[in-house]
């Protein structure tokens, strides 16, 4: 982890994003204290696709409106 003053990361700027884009993380201090960190964000990790979902679930026998209706109408309501 490379620490710069704010003054250099000023005058830096683009050797800086160079180092953060090869996956070196910066911290920025002013008057000795850390006051940022700059880093290359994480890759998110790939959701499965909602398609694949929809297919894997089991098909409703029952309306949506009669299964409402069941509920609203059972004892525990």
């Amino acid at each position: 982890m490379k620490t710069v003053t704010l003054e250099q990361a000023q005058k830096q700027l683009d050797k800086l994003i160079d180092l953060i884009a090869a996956g070196e993380e910066v911290t920025i201090t002013l008057d000795g204290h850390p006051v940022a960190r700059m880093a290359a964000p994480r890759l998110l990790q790939q959701l499965p696709s909602l398609a694949d979902l929809r297919a894997r679930l089991p098909m409703q026998t029952e309306s949506a409106g009669d299964f409402i209706r069941r509920l609203r109408d059972s004892e525990r309501y």
